[in-house]
């Protein structure tokens, strides 16, 4: 599996609706993840969860947001070529211009020399 390491600059962002379902996605998200717009829009964003993530960690996620608070935390996805890239996360919940509950997750690349404790946490939390 090749890695994809972000550019210092790269800010990806996509939002969901209440049941986690891709309602917009930023053009550098698409890139990092090797998916067109389309295929995304639609689409669970577990789509995008590397098979090495903890579920735990996710469901601390969706535990967090649906208490109205903002979660933050290291990534590992999947690109659709099967390859993967980290990243630090920050989601929250909001409410869109319909008043409807949304979760907007914006990431940027994250600190390498995080990543050995990352990977023993996340180890361990398997």
């Amino acid at each position: 599996m090749s890695e994809t390491v972000l550019n210092d600059n790269a800010f990806l962002v996509s939002e969901t609706n209440e049941k986690g379902i891709i309602t917009f996605v930023n053009d550098e998200f698409c890139k990092v993840a090797g998916y067109s717009r389309e295929e995304l829009i639609g689409q669970a964003h577990n789509l995008v969860r590397h098979k090495e993530m903890p579920k735990a960690a996710f469901e601390d996620l969706w535990k967090t947001v649906k208490e109205g608070n903002v979660w933050q935390g290291y990534v590992k996805n999947s690109t659709k070529s099967g390859g993967f890239y980290w990243v630090y996360a920050t989601v929250y919940p909001y409410l869109n211009e319909n008043k409807q509950i949304c979760y907007m997750s914006c990431r940027r690349k994250f600190e390498k020399s995080k990543l050995p404790e990352i990977e023993d946490l996340y180890r361990a939390m398997r």
